[in-house]
């Protein structure tokens, strides 16, 4: 039984594939010393009907639950979607519905927030992949990759104007509907895994200007912030400053070049770099390990234990 994990959250990505039974997922995440987890996108009405029961009964808490919840097979409202900012209302208006219900089952479970990926700018392919290809390949400083990214970000950012009005207006709309409902939940949207995805820090300080007041804020996720840093996207260092104050939630893991849902210290050998993430890792309301299934309990609990130290150097 891994130490006592206190408030930190742990995800079902790491081991929903794992198991046929919700309860015994649970039962291996609280093996590792968790009382609290964060129900992922991927777990079905099938897994919840042995799951609910433990969160009834007190045997472990949820942090939070991540939209489209439970899981919905249809790609268009699934993690890589234009979801919130859908040109086409009837798609915008499904993907705010499902939004509210996953909502509905977080104030059910007593979760204090909902983790969307709120949308992206389209591209008519997956220029990512080949971005990362190229990364991978021949370097980001390579004139392939050089050629490509500016290609991507003169797209990107003619239309992330028109895409995060879209999604504001959605979230404006799914806030107003909590707020009449009474639920004591924060929609976190978050920083994503692939560049033409939505938002960037930035972009989503511009959400939170607009919707000041309302349930809503980042779901900062560390491993993407690093992706998108090294592909160039955005600085995390200068730009958290604009948006420490509107954290609702964290996603804690690390990226090893540009491969993400590591355990943090451990697996990249860097003892410096993730630092700049402690000051967001202390505030944060609610603090969620998303790791990945290679990830081992030894490996989980060493990585937790360096957090732990790093934090409390912190405050002496």
């Amino acid at each position: 039984m891994g130490k006592d994990k206190g408030q930190y959250s742990f995800s079902t990505c790491w081991n929903i594939k794992r198991h046929n039974v919700g309860s015994s997922m649970i039962d291996e995440i609280r093996e590792l010393g968790f009382r609290y987890v964060e129900l992922n996108y991927n777990v079905t009405q099938e897994l919840l009907s042995t799951i609910e029961p433990m969160i009834e009964r007190g045997e472990i808490g949820v942090s939070s639950v991540h939209n489209t919840f439970p899981h919905v097979a249809d790609p268009d409202y699934g993690t890589d979607s234009v979801l919130l900012g859908f040109e086409d209302e009837e798609k915008r208006k499904r993907a705010i519905k499902l939004l509210i219900g996953t909502a509905e089952y977080a104030n059910r479970y007593g979760a204090k927030a909902v983790v969307v990926h709120p949308g992206e700018v389209p591209f008519d392919y997956n220029i990512d992949n080949e971005l990362k290809k190229i990364y991978h390949e021949q370097g980001p400083d390579s004139s392939a990759y050089l050629k490509l990214w500016i290609e991507m970000l003169e797209r990107r950012e003619s239309l992330s104007e028109h895409y995060l009005q879209r999604i504001g207006n959605s979230l404006e709309d799914i806030c107003d509907q909590i707020a009449a409902k009474g639920w004591d939940v924060s929609i976190g949207i978050e920083t994503r895994s692939r560049c033409y995805q939505m938002p960037t820090l930035r972009e989503a300080k511009s959400v939170f200007d607009r919707l000041k007041g309302a349930p809503v804020g980042l779901w900062y996720d560390f491993g993407h912030g690093m992706m998108m840093e090294r592909m160039g996207l955005y600085d995390n260092a200068r730009d958290m400053e604009a948006i420490k104050d509107n954290v609702v939630g964290i996603h804690i893991h690390e990226t090893v070049g540009l491969s993400d849902h590591w355990c943090p210290y451990v697996h990249s050998g860097d003892m410096s770099y993730f630092d700049r993430f402690l000051p967001i890792i202390e505030a944060a309301p609610v603090k969620v390990y998303e790791l990945k299934a290679a990830c081992t309990p030894e490996e989980i609990e060493q990585s937790h234990e360096l957090l732990l130290a790093k934090l409390s150097e912190r405050k002496v």
